[in-house]
């Protein structure tokens, strides 16, 4: 895991604890807000993971062509 995932899934998490107060509290705006960072964060950690996989790649290729 990279940082841009491990952000990612902490935004996550604090959506979704965001939507939950929102709920308890019957407060809107805060699940909104919650909704959106959620959202943010599953991007975000979604390009961390895209990049971890094309970093992968790029090492395999790179030990290929050494043998």
């Amino acid at each position: 895991m990279n940082k841009d995932e491990a952000k990612g899934k902490l935004d996550e998490i604090k959506g979704r604890v965001k939507q939950g107060v929102g709920d308890l509290t019957d407060d809107q705006d805060l699940k909104n807000e919650g909704a959106a960072d959620e959202l943010g964060g599953k991007i975000q950690s979604g390009i961390g993971k895209a990049r971890r996989k094309v970093g992968d790649a790029i090492e395999d290729v790179g030990k290929n062509v050494k043998r």
